[in-house]
């Protein structure tokens, strides 16, 4: 009995032995496996190393010395920094459904925000498959877009009328930051929840008064036959609640204003500064349109050139030069060889990607030909090289309606007026 008794207890002891190496052992491969990255600092973990543009500065760490994938601490926050085309076609052709989940900035969790817009819910939430269906299927679907064509017609020929009217002045775009050290968030020592709030809310009440006043003129009959009217529609019908109404209609104002405006004047910039490929533009819009005074959205499809102009300003310009971060909601991502921890934050900085030597001759130059001679090359997020919208189950919905508007309005702008640089500015 004491025999059996003290086998029982030594077979236990060796049990616990290998149950300890093992995971010693595993524990020791995971940290093995880890992206290189710098050394972080007590509590501020990386942040000083990212001074100054922050996609700059993660270019320049991964090119100098930590390469396509590595790993930050931003605060107490591990982000994994993906740097290549290759890498992230890595990251989402095996792991989509493990990156798809958000990690949310603090501004974002105002008004619980980041519950309710599908920007920042988990891919996994019901309402987000909701919303994004809805999206998909009454804003930016091609039937849609094309029953309310009138409107951006009409509101380019507001633009050419504005620039008509205020030629030589110059209109500045603001860049937004995202920062945030997890302990200390809910102090909101730099004021950034309160400012945002305030500001949420003058844009939540002026979403309001529209519904309410499309609603007074739908019960009087009469019908502006756009989005809006089609997300009242179901809200009638009851396959959405009012919130919902105000929450699709914040997520694509909010995502889609700004977004359109800068990548127009990145465009133009770059046409300034290279006026033989302005001229190459306008050339193949006089042949295109023989003389017709009134561009119409649908003329666009026939300027592959400005389109090639357009694609080559996007990538070397994006306007989210770093994609919404994703967060790995398991474990099990492995991302160029390296394990990638649950929790952390994912970071594709595009800027770089889009600039791959690799990938690109002669990368940080303007040249359009080159989307002439890779007209397969598209942003739908097969080509990982050129993700200037995202990729996978979270590519930016309204990449439709950004295809048909950015030619139209850039096309627009070329045909009313002829452009040059200020006396005096050289294009450099």
């Amino acid at each position: 009995m004491e025999r059996d008794a003290w086998l029982l207890c030594a077979a236990l002891a060796a049990a616990t032995v290998v149950y300890y190496l093992a995971c010693t052992t595993s524990r020791r491969a995971q940290r093995r496996r880890l992206p290189p990255g710098p050394t972080p600092l007590p509590v501020i973990g990386n942040v000083l190393s990212l001074r100054g543009n922050m996609h700059h500065a993660l270019a320049r760490l991964a090119r100098e010395r930590y390469g396509p994938v590595m790993a930050l601490k931003l605060g107490l926050v591990t982000a994994v920094v993906v740097s290549s085309p290759d890498a992230a076609r890595d990251a989402f052709t095996k792991h989509d459904r493990r990156l798809a989940a958000r990690a949310v900035r603090d501004t974002s969790r105002v008004r619980g925000l980041a519950d309710r817009s599908m920007i920042w819910l988990p891919s996994s939430d019901t309402r987000w498959k909701m919303l994004r269906r809805v999206v998909a299927t009454h804003v930016f679907s091609p039937r849609s877009i094309a029953a309310a064509r009138g409107v951006p017609e009409r509101k380019v020929r507001d633009i050419v009328g504005y620039f008509a009217a205020h030629v030589g002045e110059v209109v500045d775009v603001g860049e937004a930051v995202y920062s945030g050290v997890p302990f200390l968030r809910p102090l909101d020592l730099q004021g950034w929840r309160r400012w945002a709030e305030k500001r949420y809310d003058k844009v939540f009440d002026i979403l309001d008064n529209i519904t309410n006043s499309r609603l007074a003129d739908a019960s009087a009959g009469n019908h502006a036959g756009d989005f809006l009217d089609s997300l009242l529609g179901l809200m009638s019908a009851g396959k959405i609640a009012r919130d919902d109404v105000t929450t699709i209609m914040f997520d694509v104002f909010g995502a889609g204003t700004d977004t359109i405006a800068i990548t127009v004047q990145c465009a133009m910039a770059e046409l300034l500064r290279n006026p033989s490929i302005m001229a190459k533009a306008r050339t193949e819009m006089e042949d295109v349109l023989a003389g017709k005074k009134t561009i119409e959205e649908n003329d666009t499809e026939k300027l592959p050139y400005l389109r090639a102009v357009i694609k080559e300003a996007m990538r070397l310009h994006p306007v989210a030069p770093i994609l919404l971060p994703h967060q790995a909601a398991e474990d099990g991502v492995e991302i160029g060889g390296y394990a990638v921890p649950k929790g952390s934050t994912v970071i594709f900085n595009v800027w770089v990607i889009m600039r791959d030597p690799t990938a690109w001759e002669r990368p940080d130059e303007f040249m359009p030909e080159r989307f002439l001679q890779r007209a397969e090359v598209d942003f739908r997020g097969k080509d990982f090289e050129f993700m200037l919208f995202g990729a996978g189950r979270r590519l930016c919905p309204g990449l439709p309606m950004a295809e048909r508007v950015v030619p139209f309005i850039l096309a627009s702008l070329l045909h009313a007026f002829e452009w040059r640089l200020p006396d005096g500015m050289s294009a450099e």
